[in-house]
């Protein structure tokens, strides 16, 4: 019986009632003001109706709370208010506080919730520097006449702006279309590389006041790396190890070269001066004279290149003969 006296209350409005509306953003807290409120809430009891066909339900009794379904989402505030936590399309609706006793019961109005939401692109994987992306903010309401009746009669805007409060309708940028028989207003644009964590917000103004608003950040995916190719890998794999081989033998060989000079060192030994003959009509020298213009040395010539030591034999010796100047014939 107490269902039916409060939802007839709801649904019968008088001259005298006071309507209230609240504006709540998808997934935002809303909080609902209860007219007259009780110091201490203890005769607090809050009803809601859906127009969605349901029948009306007592969300509060009394100040306790009566609907366990949403009794996570749910709370009276200190001024007997109600609030919603985390509100969806589901919470839009009527809602109505009354205040006394069941037999005195008396409400002085009702509070209608409505929810704005927008809705992202429908494919997340175009969002990229020069795809076009398109956003659809929608007023999910409850009133008995047309939402531009409502916006018009409250002096409401439903409107795209930029995260500093600029109307993106002045932008050629931007595509804006609205249908206030839907309560929507979409925006279309073509997304450009500075355009990454930007803000652009869908919101309910009354004059300079912001009733709720609905942000959209941009958002680009990062690149999908390329498939390995597997041949190519192992192509440069092999030319890499190709070239690192020829440096190595390269390197043997300048080595081997630089070691077999080294180890080619020429000993000059028993550079004594000899007395050298005098030179024939053929120019040989005779030994056992010696004069200022020759001088005799023999060279020998030893090698390690294979680590064997050899005895010097006399065909391993060489006899040079250095002239200092030209012999005068005699």
């Amino acid at each position: 019986m107490l269902g039916l006296i409060i939802f007839c209350s709801i649904l019968k409005e008088t001259s005298g009632q006071k309507i209230i509306h609240v504006f709540s953003s998808d997934a935002e807290n809303a909080i609902l003001p209860c007219y007259d409120a009780a110091a201490d809430c203890t005769s607090t009891t809050w009803g809601y109706y859906s127009n969605r066909g349901s029948p009306g339900i007592e969300l509060f009794n009394n100040g306790k709370i009566h609907d366990r379904k949403k009794h996570n989402r749910l709370s009276l505030g200190s001024d007997c208010s109600l609030n919603i936590y985390k509100t969806t399309t589901e919470d839009l609706g009527i809602y109505t506080c009354w205040l006394g006793v069941e037999e005195t019961q008396t409400t002085d109005g009702n509070v209608y919730l409505h929810v704005l939401q927008v809705s992202p692109p429908s494919s997340q994987t175009q969002i990229r520097p020069g795809s076009s992306v398109t956003l659809s903010c929608q007023l999910y309401f409850y009133y008995e006449h047309s939402c531009e009746t409502l916006l018009s009669s409250e002096g409401l805007q439903l409107v795209w702006v930029n995260e500093f409060g600029v109307n993106l309708q002045t932008d050629s940028r931007f595509q804006i279309s609205s249908s206030l028989k839907h309560c929507n207003i979409s925006l279309t644009t073509t997304l450009l590389n500075e355009d990454v964590n930007t803000e652009w917000r869908c919101q309910i103004t009354e004059g300079s006041e912001v009733k709720t608003s609905v942000s959209y950040t941009v958002s680009y995916l990062a690149s999908t790396p390329a498939p390995v190719n597997t041949t190519q890998v192992i192509s440069a794999v092999t030319a890499a190890v190709a070239a690192l081989f020829v440096l190595i033998v390269l390197g043997l060989i300048f080595k081997y070269r630089a070691g077999r000079k080294a180890d080619h060192a020429v000993v000059i030994s028993n550079f004594t001066p000899v007395t050298p003959a005098a030179a024939d009509i053929n120019g040989k020298m005779t030994c056992g004279q010696m004069t200022e213009d020759v001088a005799y040395a023999e060279v020998i010539t030893s090698s390690n290149l294979f680590k064997e030591i050899r005895n010097v034999q006399s065909d391993d010796k060489v006899t040079y003969v250095a002239i200092r100047g030209g012999l005068t014939p005699s």
